[in-house]
């Protein structure tokens, strides 16, 4: 099958003419990635199940693998390395990555339970106890906290917290997948392909709001209006319609996703404007400052912060009402940055990993499915986030694409196997 190998060789075909002046470019001509063929994968174990990718969006993370796009790279005056992440330790190579998938079943195990070959799916892609075969199951996923499964590294299966990291589990940037019959979801004949490969960043978004919600009638900011950020404002929109909500948006396309959506935007830059506006919004009153102002009362109950950027955060934190909540959903490289709020009004900062089984209007099911369900009953509507597809043997002009989103309005761009 052709796979895009990520951990080998570059591609010496690059299509990049350098220095282009746009460092994400740059890296996409050097990345060690390419189209390679690559043994079928067939199922793993006998309650596995192969299916063949119809759609695959490309993840934020995977992004910045490619583009080598962490603030310490590009920044000699960040703090750290990403060498200093612990989380290589829960990533194998060469790895096919590509996690955000929607496929159709074409073998099954003979274990396998609860599919049919033709059967339409999601992909729940986490490596947790269930696919690796560890019984009993850790503590975390008898909760339904897949995300923080004790396992990751343990078992028959090369380490990596999910499919697409992984050197054993090959992900949806390729013509065949193996997976575990507990990691797929049926999709109703009513939800398009398009509406079901945004299930995964929707349940990453519905994770961190469900778990840290706005109080009613309050005001929330949602810092970014990529993915993670649209979905993080269809989710307000339906679960918390009393709340007003900021988006802060980079591009004239999220700009206007965001405002279909219900929320007033304001751009990123500069940042001393964006504080001033969020203030004003919010009620807050903003202190002198020799440098950025900080609100002080603050007026916004939580920001979810979907970049988490040192910059992003230290915006956060500044206009945040005392005892407020900034949730961190993005994810980017180690850097310092000025948290004496925190501290001074008493904030709560957290992080927020993926997704698990979530409580909402209480019900308890997995992120994907709360997903699934709300697009039947008509009560989240993500259309115009997925603007580009490509197919697979066009993999650099979709990296170009979020490259350069400023030009093309890019959002969420796919990978289209259909």
């Amino acid at each position: 099958m052709r796979s895009l190998l990520y951990g080998t060789s570059p591609d010496p075909d690059t299509g990049v003419v350098g220095p282009t002046g746009n460092p994400l470019l740059d890296m996409l001509a050097v990345v060690p990635m390419r189209l390679k063929e690559l043994p079928d994968p067939g199922y793993l174990f006998p309650d596995w199940v192969v299916i063949k990718p119809r759609l695959t969006g490309i993840c934020g993370s995977e992004a910045k693998m490619v583009f080598l796009d962490y603030a310490s790279v590009h920044s000699p005056d960040r703090a750290g390395s990403f060498s200093d992440n612990p989380m290589k330790g829960l990533i194998s190579f060469p790895h096919v990555m590509g996690h955000e998938v929607v496929a159709d079943v074409v073998a099954l195990g003979p274990e396998a339970e609860g599919l049919r070959v033709g059967d339409r799916v999601v992909l729940n892609p986490w490596l947790s106890c269930g696919p690796r075969g560890v019984e009993p199951v850790c503590r975390a996923c008898a909760a339904g906290d897949l995300s923080q499964c004790w396992s990751f590294a343990v078992g028959p299966v090369a380490p990596a917290i999910h499919v697409g990291l992984c050197s054993d589990v090959p992900g949806g940037f390729g013509e065949l997948m193996s997976v575990h019959d507990s990691m797929l979801f049926k999709v109703p004949d009513s939800i398009s392909d398009e509406q079901a490969v945004l299930a995964d960043p929707f349940a990453v978004s519905l994770h961190g709001i469900t778990r840290n919600p706005p109080q009613p009638g309050s005001k929330v900011v949602v810092y970014g209006a990529g993915a993670l950020g649209t979905c993080a404002l269809a989710i307000l929109k339906a679960l918390f319609p009393d709340v007003e909500v900021m988006a802060v948006a980079r591009f004239d396309a999220q700009r206007a996703l965001a405002e279909k959506l219900g929320a007033r935007t304001v751009a990123p830059e500069p940042r001393d404007e964006l504080i001033a506006t969020i203030a004003e919004w919010s009620g807050g009153v903003l202190l002198p400052a020799d440098g950025l102002p900080m609100a002080f009362p603050g007026g916004v109950d939580v920001v979810y912060d979907t970049v988490g950027m040192a910059e992003t955060l230290e915006v956060g934190a500044r206009v945040l009402r005392a005892r407020g909540t900034l949730v961190k959903l993005g994810m980017d490289g180690p850097a310092r940055w000025e948290d004496t709020p925190v501290y001074f009004k008493e904030i709560t900062f957290t992080g927020s990993n993926a997704f698990g089984f979530e409580d909402v209007e209480g019900e308890r099911k997995h992120g994907i499915q709360h997903y699934l369900d709300l697009l039947e009953s008509g009560r989240i509507d993500l259309t115009g986030m997925l603007t580009h597809t490509f197919r697979l043997d066009e993999w650099r002009a979709a990296f170009m694409t979020i490259a350069t989103q400023g030009e093309t309005g890019a959002i969420k761009v796919a990978i289209d196997q259909r």
